[in-house]
């Protein structure tokens, strides 16, 4: 399968990595640092997971929080667990020569996995999904401007192919919809037995409110 991917996408692949090199050439490696940085969001989720906490954690964030959370688990078993292994990808870095010189010039960064799909891209995907379908659209849609950066910062850094990137926004989208349908039915099933304390506590729950009784 990788070898299939590395020569039927070759061209847009290449085309990428070539653009990237020559801004980074161009500019100096003035991007570097800005890209090292909003890769920096998507190491092991861990970002995006406290953040759905951090959500859960009041009432009027808990289903944001709540679905943030489960999309970012389904998104972590289709990209690391299923796809990474089935696919079992190198990193560009380490099947091709001039990749490794670009992958050099912006800092030698080495991952420690496969390459297909992007984890980083994924999980970002995943948390702007849920943040689009369950806030303020007006707004919102800002988030996926987030998640095509993570992934242009991966392509930028030489860890992925752009095909890597592609697939885990597909699969960051999915995963987020389908964490949200999940939610949905659960606060509809809850809604239903606010009679039930654990589930009255479970929409009415707020920290802020622990805050205010003291």
């Amino acid at each position: 399968m990788a070898e299939w991917l590395n020569t039927a996408f070759y061209g847009i692949d290449n085309f990428a990595f070539i653009s990237a090199h020559d801004l980074a050439q161009r500019a100096g490696a003035f991007f570097t640092p800005f890209f090292t940085f909003i890769t920096f969001f998507g190491e092991k989720g861990l970002f995006f997971v406290i953040l759905s906490l951090i959500l859960m954690l009041f009432a009027r964030t808990r289903k944001l929080g709540l679905t943030m959370l489960i999309a970012i688990g389904l998104g972590a078993l289709l990209t690391n667990v299923i796809l990474k292994t089935a696919v079992a990808r190198p990193r560009p870095y380490l099947q091709n020569q001039v990749y490794k010189g670009f992958h050099q010039l912006v800092g030698a960064r080495v991952e420690s996995d496969l390459s297909f799909p992007s984890g980083h891209t994924t999980v970002a995907m995943t948390s702007m999904t849920a943040l689009f379908l369950l806030c303020n659209k007006k707004w919102s849609w800002l988030g996926f401007l987030f998640a095509i950066l993570m992934g242009l910062s991966r392509i930028y850094l030489i860890v992925h192919y752009s095909t890597d990137v592609i697939a885990a926004l597909i699969v960051g989208a999915a995963s987020g919809v389908v964490a949200y349908f999940i939610i949905k039915f659960v606060y509809s099933l809850i809604e239903k037995r606010q009679q039930v304390k654990f589930c009255y506590h479970f929409l009415n729950f707020d920290l802020l409110k622990l805050f205010k009784k003291k």
